[in-house]
């Protein structure tokens, strides 16, 4: 915190991100007076000016407060921002002009994680739900920790955890390259397929990328990755290298899943011994593998079997990562994250091993036009194995749209018969809700925005 002892304000552009709103919560719990922008109201939004900040919906100059907009005070404020905000952007520009001290939110993450042991995840998929399963056992033991994460853990309702501890968990996002930013003590790499092909070319970049990562790792520190992408990753020599999974080869293996209906039951061999009986009431084999990652960390910190066996068991999950809002008889709504082909991958695998020969159908929007584009062919053939699917515009995020480049794409790529192109506008009225068994909504942007209308829909139509 040295960095910020002369601060007495933080505004951030783009303060209703997930990311960003974390970091904001953080120093408003500080005492630091905190103000910000984002484009549209949302629950995150509500929830920050609860706690004190100052928030506007307008780019527009004139709705900065008197401390942050006066030019002859800019050394005590800081701006943060995310680049999902245009280059553009009044507000940025205004700040820029005038020579304010700023910073990308990863390097705010960056100089925290230089004041305490941090445990930084990465990976194109699953961070999120590693990261919030970290922290989740370590607040259920004595190491205790405080957290950024990616995403609402249900069982804080927050995504920040404070807590009094040495360890801090947080993701490590390889987008603009800003993991690099991160100094961990431990880090944890849950997968390296290829995405973001905009920012690094090609995957053999990307993979290098996470290479430069791994190399930031404190010496006598500890690394963990899937054994899966053990072949391309390079452990730095001085640190510990540890792999996790369900391959006979891999450091801490689980094993004997049993599917008991409302749980799993499944046995953990470690380097110090074995775990058995573990009883873990979450949907999905992937999550018994992240759960492995996050027990593999866990240990590492000093946590004790019988500490994990109780913070297993009462894991809740993170909101908008198979996220069961519905589940009666003849009906399930289960809300997902998923943006890349390997991460939908994942979850229609967890939701057919979980729900059985159910019919699925799901509403999906691609998220931004490049990634639609280089994996045209990989959406279709996940959304393939659906009994139905919906698909929406593609969300642009922070990109301008590519001549020839639309949710068509994956459209035309499809083989299902069951398939339809709809506008956000029309969801949820043209739903069939009396033809639905098992619903899905996969997507990383404004799909959000459908949960509670479609959720509403589906329970007073129930009633009926």
């Amino acid at each position: 915190m040295k960095e910020f002892e002369k601060t007495e304000g933080f505004y951030f552009v783009g303060i209703g991100g997930i990311g960003m709103s974390a970091l904001a919560l953080y120093f408003a719990g500080k005492g630091f007076s905190v103000a910000g922008y984002d484009r549209s109201q949302s629950s995150i939004t509500m929830s920050l000016a609860k706690a004190g900040c100052s928030i506007s919906f307008s780019d527009d100059t004139g709705t900065i407060p008197e401390l942050f907009r006066d030019p002859d005070g800019k050394d005590k404020i800081i701006v943060v921002f995310t680049p999902a905000i245009p280059a553009d952007s009044s507000i940025l520009t205004f700040f820029r002009k005038n020579n304010y001290t700023i910073y990308k939110r990863a390097e705010i993450l960056g100089a925290l994680s230089r004041d305490t042991d941090t445990i930084a995840v990465a990976g194109t998929h699953g961070k999120t739900t590693v990261s919030t399963m970290i922290a989740h056992i370590l607040q259920h033991s004595p190491a205790g920790c405080s957290a950024f994460l990616g995403g609402v853990s249900k069982n804080f309702n927050s995504n920040l955890i404070v807590g009094n501890s040495r360890f801090t968990v947080m993701e490590a996002d390889e987008y603009d390259r800003s993991f690099l930013k991160l100094d961990p003590l431990m880090a944890l790499v849950t997968a390296v397929d290829p995405d973001h092909l905009e920012i690094y070319g090609d995957h053999q970049t990307m993979i290098a990328g996470y290479n430069d990562f791994v190399a930031k790792i404190r010496k006598g520190g500890l690394l963990v990755c899937n054994h899966k992408i053990r072949k391309h990753l390079k452990p730095p020599a001085d640190v510990a290298f540890y792999t996790y999974g369900d391959d006979p080869s891999a450091d801490f293996r689980y094993y004997d899943v049993v599917n008991a209906g409302d749980h799993y039951l499944f046995s953990l061999a470690t380097p110090a011994g074995i775990l058995k009986d573990i009883r873990f009431p979450f949907p999905g084999i992937i999550n018994i593998e992240n759960l492995t990652a996050a027990i593999s960390i866990s240990l590492n910190c000093g946590v004790t079997g019988e500490e994990i066996r109780r913070a297993a068991g009462s894991y809740q999950g993170v909101r908008r990562r198979f996220d069961i809002r519905i589940n009666n008889p003849g009906l399930t709504y289960i809300d997902d994250y998923a943006h890349h082909p390997e991460e939908i991958k994942a979850f229609i695998t967890s939701v057919k091993e979980f729900f059985g020969k159910r019919k699925i159908t799901a509403i999906f929007q691609p998220h931004l036009f490049t990634r639609t584009r280089d994996h045209a062919e990989g959406f279709a053939a996940m959304l393939d194995k659906l009994d139905e699917v919906i698909l929406l515009p593609v969300y642009p995020a922070r990109e301008k749209p590519i001549a020839g480049v639309s949710s068509e794409m994956i459209f035309e790529r499809m083989k299902l018969k069951e398939k339809r192109l709809l506008e956000m506008s029309d969801i949820p009225d043209k739903l069939d809700t009396g033809n639905l068994d098992v619903l899905l909504t996969i997507g990383a942007g404004s799909i959000d925005r459908l949960v509670t209308p479609i959720e509403q829909k589906l329970l007073k139509e129930a009633r009926r």
